[in-house]
């Protein structure tokens, strides 16, 4: 091979380096980007009701650009949803993605700790009327999550293929409605003793 080829072929897989990185980097920028305006906007509701919260508000909070916001979110609404998703993604599937080996299909503990700690943000959402909106997403989220959970969780019997899915969603709905009862008597329970009352009536209904 001459200099100069060697020199092409090293121009060019410096060139394919380069186009690998892009996606992953642009990537991050948006994980960034959506990050702060998330932040921007959690931070202004705890100033003001959601209703006076405006796009540019949160703008001029995160430091980001009109046509930036518009690339991530169709306006306010789209943004709070978005904060909720994330969050419940992530507790809805905590216990697959970490491979935790035990009898658990929700960390419940964690989740009412996490929501136990954010009550002002559960507040604010309840006064703005929102909070049905958190209910509704977290019952699709949870219901999934404990789908996948039963499904690689080997102490049951084996669930037929057609119920897995609907005890699913009716221990996403049981699970929900424990959150409620707790949150209204005001989170008396410690967060582990709820984990355990919730994974006894579970399994106390999947024998």
């Amino acid at each position: 091979m001459s200099r100069n080829q060697g020199s092409k072929s090293q121009h060019h897989a410096k060139r394919e380096v380069r186009r690998e990185k892009q996606p992953r980097e642009t990537d991050e920028r948006a994980r960034r980007t959506r990050a702060r305006l998330g932040s921007a906007f959690v931070a202004l509701i705890h100033e003001k009701p959601i209703e006076e919260v405006t796009v540019q508000n949160v703008l001029d909070r995160a430091l980001v650009g009109r046509s930036t916001f518009y690339l991530h979110f169709r306006d306010k609404n789209d943004l709070l949803l978005s904060q909720l998703e994330i969050f419940l993604e992530t507790m809805s599937t905590a216990l697959s993605v970490q491979r935790e080996v035990s009898d658990r299909i929700v960390p419940v503990a964690e989740m009412f700790e996490h929501i136990e700690n954010q009550r002002e943000l559960y507040r604010i959402l309840a006064n703005a009327g929102r909070l049905q909106d958190f209910f509704d997403l977290a019952e699709g989220y949870f219901a999934r999550g404990i789908e996948r959970r039963l499904r690689e969780n080997q102490r049951p019997p084996a669930i037929p293929q057609g119920e897995c899915a609907a005890r699913a969603f009716a221990l996403a709905g049981s699970l929900l409605s424990l959150l409620r009862w707790w949150l209204d008597r005001g989170a008396k329970e410690p967060p582990g003793e709820m984990d355990k009352l919730f994974h006894r009536m579970a399994w106390s209904g999947l024998q």
